[in-house]
């Protein structure tokens, strides 16, 4: 079901993680952002805007992970958006004919057989370096990116309505997934949460990737929290962030953490420069 949340803009929520599906409404139909993620889901989502009137006329993905990657028949064959490297590396993962069975082992379990691996996976068109807002006719949406989840990861400002769209970030049930494969992966993860403090301002109202939406306030109680936990990886001395001892994930969240304090170890080891 959709839920709208201010002027031209809904949300449509998926049981995974929260996940959040955005759609922006425009002048001939509507942007739709991160749709997800089981077959059923999508095919709901799509008659929604059918029962709306509003077709899909553009697509974007706000960056290569595989949960952000899917589309439906139903939504239709428009142009669908990512950076310019976030689509570079889901086509270099695509190019792989192993590629469904190397992205199994990274699949939820309880919905790995519901989710859409088929030929619209991943088919992403990267925009040009230097764009600066998602080329459709509706509301301006301004690309922010950075590499502080993944390469080529996306934050989005919709300007007009002051909402910001935040990608996996900014997570009130997830902590903090740096892009530990990067050469520094806390410095571009605190660079990225600088990026979206600069628009801080300007917000009304921000939306994660996975969890629940906030105000000005929270986005910026939410991006203390996060460059807190960074740190607290950096300097892997322990972390007291409540989303490892409270709310849905408090059960494998603490596993992740000690995982990733060890691999910025091993990287530190090997490049000391790295974070």
């Amino acid at each position: 079901m959709l839920k709208q949340i201010t002027k031209d803009v809904w949300i449509h929520n998926s049981e995974f993680l929260e996940s959040k599906s955005i759609i922006i409404q425009g002048r001939d139909g509507v942007l739709l952002i991160d749709p997800g993620i089981t077959s059923s889901e999508l095919a709901n989502l799509a008659d929604d805007l059918h029962e709306l009137s509003q077709p899909v006329v553009a697509g974007f993905s706000t960056h290569p992970d595989w949960d952000h990657v899917l589309w439906h028949a139903k939504f239709g064959n428009v142009p669908r958006y990512g950076t310019a490297s976030g689509a570079a590396v889901i086509k270099d993962f695509l190019s792989n004919p192993d590629w469904k069975t190397k992205l199994t082992d990274f699949l939820p379990p309880e919905h790995a057989n519901e989710i859409p691996l088929n030929n619209l996976f991943g088919q992403i068109t990267g925009l040009p370096a230097e764009t600066t807002h998602i080329p459709w006719d509706g509301p301006k949406v301004k690309i922010i990116e950075h590499k502080g989840h993944a390469e080529g990861h996306a934050a989005l400002f919709i300007e007009e309505r002051g909402v910001l769209v935040a990608g996996d970030m900014l997570s009130d049930i997830l902590i903090p997934f740096p892009n530990l494969e990067a050469a520094n992966p806390i410095k571009d993860y605190l660079a990225g949460l600088e990026l979206l403090e600069g628009v801080a301002n300007n917000v009304k109202v921000f939306i994660p990737g996975h969890g629940s939406l906030g105000n000005e306030d929270e986005l910026r109680a939410r991006i203390k929290l996060d460059r807190t936990y960074v740190k607290s990886l950096r300097n892997g001395d322990g972390s007291d962030d409540p989303r490892l001892t409270e709310g849905p994930n408090k059960e494998w969240l603490p596993g992740v953490y000690k995982w990733q304090v060890h691999q910025l170890k091993k990287s530190s080891t090997r490049h000391p420069e790295s974070i």
